[in-house]
């Protein structure tokens, strides 16, 4: 599944091919990858491209929006009218270009970028007309019917249908089920939020909270394994223990570590590529721990470990990274003190006959 640095390369990508064209048709191949009535989209201009977690919203003039997400095998491929072979963005590819003017691929990457489309993983095909067609076709309604060779196509592939296109209201974005469950992302978060957050889930390893899209959205496994390191907290530090300094700490670290994979296009070993087709190179230039396991850490020089957290491979340094045995952050009254049992025993010793408030008897039978 991507992650937010990939969806967002893909999010700047697409904003050049797509913004004020005119969507002509729309083809569903698979009723699955496709919710809602596609006849709102005809003749409809794209005004806008956005993000919210790790998914793509295009905006159109009519008020509606598509919401779509990649979920693991999805792929948004854009041809120009022509090259719908795909050659164009091969060359693109091998000679790692910055840019192209007539093809993208983004998602997950496989011969379909530089082959012939549609092809068999393809679910849905939106055509697109350039904005100088509305004023040929309002004199010929047909204009654009008959020449399909004008059209520019955005092919959604998706080999294992987990990914979808879903048409809603651009007003009622906000409240669809998968939007409102995501948390404010990094960057929209105060520390103070954020440690808050941390303490409803009290005993769960840091990591696992972090991974969870309805505390944190955006960060996944690369990005918290990065913040996580340049924090210098471990994995599996209980969520409940870290104190607001180590939670401001670590929401900053999120941010960093996430802008510099935007900046760089994402990472190259995710199954994610950048919207003109050529690959990121976040973990060269910036991951510290993330797959480098058995090299030196780059700020102590002990060996970089892998170990398993929250059923996820985690990259740490154990020397930077120690893990604390500290207990949760608890917020008890005065009124309601918790004794040892030590204290309890010694406290009956030097007042036998006053009662003490002890554990009860499991057994309910007096001794």
């Amino acid at each position: 599944m991507p992650e937010l640095p990939e969806v967002e390369t893909i999010k700047r990508g697409l904003v050049k091919f797509l913004v004020h064209k005119r969507i002509a048709d729309v083809e569903i191949l698979c009723d699955k990858s496709f919710q809602g009535p596609r006849e709102l989209l005809l003749n409809q201009t794209i005004t806008n491209i956005r993000r919210r977690g790790k998914a793509l919203l295009i905006d159109l003039e009519n008020g509606i929006t598509l919401l779509i997400h990649l979920r693991m095998t999805g792929q948004l491929i854009y041809r120009n009218a022509g090259i719908e072979d795909g050659a164009d963005l091969m060359e693109v590819a091998h000679s790692q270009k910055i840019s192209d003017t007539n093809s993208f691929a983004g998602g997950h990457p496989t011969d379909s970028f530089f082959t012939a489309l549609p092809n068999q993983q393809t679910r849905v095909i939106i055509s697109l007309v350039d904005p100088t067609y509305r004023e040929k076709s309002s004199i010929n309604p047909d204009f654009h019917d008959k020449s399909q060779s004008n059209h520019d196509h955005l092919y959604f592939n998706d080999q294992r249908k987990f990914g979808f296109i879903k048409v809603i209201p651009t007003d009622e974005v906000n409240d669809d089920s998968f939007i409102k469950s995501l948390a404010p992302e990094p960057w929209d978060m105060s520390a103070a939020d954020f440690y808050q957050r941390l303490q409803h889930h009290p005993g769960a390893p840091i990591k696992a909270v972090i991974l969870d899209q309805k505390v944190i959205a955006g960060l996944g496994n690369i990005y918290a394994d990065e913040a996580l390191f340049m924090s210098k907290i471990h994995p599996e530090q209980l969520a409940g223990s870290l104190s607001q300094k180590e939670a401001t700490l670590l929401l900053q670290s999120a941010r960093t570590v996430m802008e510099h994979s935007i900046d760089s296009g994402g990472s190259t070993m995710a199954t994610y590529v950048r919207a003109d087709g050529t690959r990121g190179n976040y973990l060269e230039l910036f991951a510290q721990v993330f797959r480098r396991e058995g090299q030196p850490c780059p700020v102590c020089g002990t060996e970089i470990i892998k170990i398993r957290v929250a059923g996820r491979g985690t990259h740490i340094c154990p020397t930077c990274q120690m893990l604390h045995k500290k207990a949760p952050h608890c917020h008890r009254t005065q009124h309601s003190p918790v004794l040892t049992r030590r204290q309890v025993l010694c406290k009956t010793a030097l007042h036998p006959h006053r009662p003490h408030h002890s554990q009860p008897n499991p057994s309910g039978v007096s001794s």
